[in-house]
């Protein structure tokens, strides 16, 4: 049996260059990794690849069931496993909690089922689950452009920070396709994608003009996490009274490498 501790990221700013014949879009952007982890337990099975999950999905449709499929087809053999994924990081919130699972899925199972697929062959087999995969199989905060792909080991920031979720799921998909239709898209520098989030409803609205100059908040991916640096308990503690009591928060640290970089 092993154990894995999946972690979050955040984008420190998402720029949307253009969109690409493929579909895909081309971006700048910086990651860094964060203290936010779903767990994942593998175990050995004769039945199969098995998926035992907390999220309301069939298994078909659950990226580290397709990312175990994805392996065995590298395989000559007919592998076996039984996976338990406990999540912790909010789908569809922008911190990456679904490409985590499934690098690190393919990480694992790579040494498991001694398929032995190096880390390049395991990242470009990676995009065909997501764009942010190669990402966490890489394991290292990043500069990273093309449609993900591309990525320039980075430092790990120092900052703490306070991560907000308004309790919404926001598809990548579906954030993408409002951008391309959007007339005037955001030209914050941070995030390309400011202007369509902050039309999401209401209360997003509200909070994000009453509070985003004085205290710099910003968002990750297409959203809908939020997240603001912070220095001392005093101005957390401000920060956290602002907060609707509806919405969930996260106090986190960065990481420097993720953890199965460092354990494999």
């Amino acid at each position: 049996m092993i154990k894995v501790k999946s972690p979050a990221k955040i984008n420190l700013y998402l720029n949307i260059i253009s969109k690409l014949e493929s579909g895909y879009h081309e971006i700048d952007s910086a990651f860094q990794l964060i203290d936010i982890y779903d767990d994942l337990i593998f175990e050995k099975s004769s039945g199969g690849i098995q998926l035992d999950c907390d999220l309301d999905i069939e298994t078909h449709e659950n990226i580290v069931y397709k990312a175990a499929l994805l392996l065995n087809e590298q395989s000559n053999k007919d592998n076996s496993i039984r996976i338990k994924l406990h999540k912790n990081i909010p789908t569809g919130s922008g911190l990456g909690g679904g490409s985590s699972n499934a690098a690190s899925t393919l990480v694992t199972l790579n040494k498991l089922w001694d398929i032995n697929l190096n880390k390049s062959e395991l990242m470009v087999l990676g995009t065909k689950l997501g764009a942010d995969v190669p990402f966490f199989i890489n394991g290292n905060n990043a500069y990273v452009s093309g449609i993900g792909e591309k990525l320039i080991n980075k430092k790990m920031e120092t900052a703490n920070y306070l991560i907000i979720y308004p309790n919404i799921h926001c598809s990548s998909a579906e954030m993408y396709r409002k951008f391309d239709l959007e007339n005037t898209p955001s030209k914050d520098e941070q995030n390309s994608f400011w202007n369509i989030y902050k039309s999401l409803n209401k209360e997003i609205y509200e909070f994000v003009n009453e509070f985003k100059d004085d205290l710099n908040i910003c968002l990750s991916g297409s959203g809908s996490s939020m997240f603001i640096r912070y220095k001392s308990q005093e101005e957390l503690d401000k920060i956290l009274k602002i907060i609707p009591f509806n919405w969930r928060f996260f106090l986190t640290k960065p990481l420097q490498y993720a953890p199965l970089t460092m354990k494999l």
